[in-house]
């Protein structure tokens, strides 16, 4: 019987494809910035109205979820789509390019929005063959830190449920293929910047200065060494310094200087150990050379850690949806996502779904001025969600 409704989801699926198509091309044409996604959620509430769920907003600020509950009792699963878009200009040259300046979809929220809304039209037909209830979660502000899935589960957003899955768009991946993976696939992110507060003064006399370049200088040489002589080699972490800002003039000896970095880990020891010597050393270079500084530490997104018993139900079902030629282990990642905090409060599993086609426009890195995707894979996605939800619920 779950068979029978399988095909005839999948079957409507196909028919609506081109909706979802021209969904994702509308939210790519309107982005918005992370926190600041009010029309796109007000977008997304009037089709999850449309489709007859109950649809609750304002949930860790633009969040939104739309439930569907069954007609049998059951288990509640939770399927998850980010929304906002990226500080960048749409450098692509298709009908659909973004008509915000600045702003993008660079990173496939536009179709993960669209294929859950797809899921969301087609499984509500079929509310009367439902054990149990799916809550569709629409999350804004994956991009930016702190992020909103901490506040959307704050709020309670996963009160009832059994299961959380998410998955994203891959443009390094082939269309058709899926990847997945148990244990720890993608780091904690953490941020921070140091204000170093020297003494300027003129370059002839740097005797009578406290060169805040020289003790950024040194700072960022000495960091280089956190985790090469500071962590265990069997654990993995990243120490980045993307900005130092100091000085105005060639013969003037800066008085202040700006570092500003990120720091990835997969373990919570290792992350910890990581903070603690960068203000080890911030500490001790500063007050070797008689400056002072203020640090400011963002403990960021956690470490994304796949369940191991759903992450096999999920490859399972994957392989007999797609072929299992099509699964791949997934290859883990020092980027971030914020997803990871749905993992901690529930049982389940983040996988990408392949983006890439024969031509290049397709295969742009995430967060490209010409990122764009095979729209293919909107309709996989789709596939991938129901295919899980039929496993629970049918």
């Amino acid at each position: 019987m779950t068979a029978n409704f399988l095909q005839q989801i999948n079957e409507k699926l196909d028919k609506y494809y081109q909706d979802v198509v021209s969904w994702r091309r509308y939210m790519h044409q309107h982005p918005e910035l992370s926190f600041k996604e009010t029309k796109t959620a007000q977008y997304i509430r009037e089709k999850l109205l449309s489709f007859g769920l109950e649809v609750k907003t304002n949930i860790g600020g633009n969040g939104l979820i739309g439930i569907l509950k069954g007609a049998h009792p059951g288990k509640t699963i939770a399927l998850r789509a980010d929304f906002d878009a990226l500080p960048i200009q749409d450098e692509k040259e298709v009908p659909y390019q973004s008509q915000v300046p600045g702003v993008m979809h660079a990173c496939g929220h536009d179709g993960h929005t669209a294929a859950l809304l797809g899921s969301a039209q087609v499984l509500s037909q079929f509310q009367q063959q439902l054990k149990g209830n799916v809550i569709f979660i629409f999350q804004p502000a994956e991009e930016t830190p702190p992020g909103g899935a901490k506040f959307m589960v704050e709020e309670g957003v996963l009160e009832g449920v059994d299961y959380v899955f998410g998955a994203h768009l891959d443009s390094q991946t082939p269309l058709g293929k899926i990847t997945v993976g148990e244990g720890y696939q993608m780091a904690a992110v953490d941020k921070f910047a140091i204000h170093i507060q020297g003494k300027g003064g003129h370059g002839a006399r740097p005797h009578d200065s406290i060169d805040s370049i020289v003790i950024g200088s040194e700072i960022v040489s000495s960091l280089q060494k956190v985790v090469s002589r500071g962590v265990n080699p069997l654990k993995s972490a990243v120490v980045t310094i993307g900005v130092f800002q100091s000085g105005s003039a060639f013969n003037v000896i800066a008085d202040k200087a700006l570092l500003e970095g990120t720091v990835r880990t997969f373990d919570d020891d290792t992350r910890k150990r990581v903070e603690n010597q960068i203000r080890s050393i911030v500490a001790g270079i500063t007050g070797a050379y008689g400056a002072t500084y203020t640090m400011d530490y963002l403990n960021g997104y956690p470490a994304l850690y796949n369940h191991p018993q759903e992450t096999q139900i999920v490859k399972s079902l994957l392989a007999e949806a797609f072929s299992e030629e099509n699964i791949a282990e997934m290859v883990p990642s020092m980027g971030a996502e914020d997803f990871s905090y749905f993992l901690l409060e529930r049982p389940g599993t983040y996988f990408r779904v392949g983006s890439q086609n024969a031509n290049p426009e397709t295969a742009y890195p995430h967060h490209h001025p010409k990122f764009d995707i095979d729209e293919k894979a909107l309709l996989h996605l789709e596939k991938a969600f129901v295919k899980i939800v039929a496993h629970y619920l049918f």
